[in-house]
């Protein structure tokens, strides 16, 4: 008969055996192994960024040079205004004038009008004091010629003073102020010009100006001296309109027109 197997009998287990079981805890690293997982620096991005800083530092310099470039050209030229060489008329040099290196090409035009109609007064006051003489010498008075020199002698110097001069440098520089000076004294230009085309009589009965009303009345005395003061009374008009027209073209420029 066979024997039945007591179950609460205890299993021939030895207990000193060697049990391999999962270990819970990670083994330890050893030294110059790794621990955790790598990351990979992208050294790339970090050469595009500085290649930009680099770029951008290079940008910077290249427009503080501009900078510097353009103020030392202003000085430059500054300084080449102030020891202008004088180099016209060309037999006695008095002033300096120099319309084609100076002046910008779009406007060379325009300034040449103006020096046209500079010269044009020139010749009016010139032609005004022979006119003047020829009736000082018929018997027109001696203070009728010296009223011509001291127009001559006055005039030609303050109209390249007064709006020649700041137009040319007007031109030159693009000043608004200078703009402005011509623009003002130009007109007192002008007003004079018309003043002596007419020649009323407030001083010394105008004889001393070629104007149409002196024209008549020297007409009357001598036909001599009405042919001189009627070809300067022509001059006094060509010059009045011709400044009217340099007024309206430089008007039109300073406002950008043409």
């Amino acid at each position: 008969m066979e024997r039945d197997t007591n179950p609460f009998a205890d299993e021939d287990v030895n207990p000193f055996a060697s049990v391999e079981r999962e270990s819970k805890v990670p083994p330890a690293k050893g030294f110059g192994e790794r621990i955790g997982p790598t990351f990979n620096i992208p050294l790339g991005n970090m050469d595009a960024r500085k290649e930009r800083e680099l770029a951008k530092l290079e940008e910077e310099l290249k427009r503080r040079e501009k900078d510097i470039k353009q103020r030392e050209d202003a000085l430059t030229r500054a300084g080449a205004m102030n020891i202008e060489e004088k180099n016209w008329p060309p037999i006695f040099p008095i002033i300096h004038h120099d319309i084609a290196n100076e002046i910008p090409l779009h406007a060379q035009k325009l300034q040449y009008l103006a020096f046209a109609s500079w010269l044009g007064l020139i010749l009016c006051l010139v032609w005004n004091i022979i006119a003047v003489l020829v009736c000082w010498v018929r018997g027109g008075g001696i203070m009728i010629f010296l009223l011509a020199i001291i127009y001559a002698l006055s005039g030609c110097p303050l109209s390249y003073i007064l709006w020649y001069r700041p137009l040319y440098r007007a031109m030159k520089t693009d000043s608004v102020l200078k703009f402005g000076g011509f623009f003002l004294f130009y007109m007192i230009h002008i007003g004079f010009c018309v003043l002596a085309a007419i020649a009323p009589p407030i001083v010394f009965k105008g004889e001393s100006l070629t104007g149409i009303l002196a024209t008549i009345d020297a007409f009357s005395d001598s036909a001599l001296v009405g042919v001189f003061y009627l070809i300067g009374f022509a001059f006094f008009s060509l010059e009045s309109v011709l400044s009217v027209w340099v007024l309206q073209r430089v008007y039109a420029f300073f406002r950008g027109e043409q």
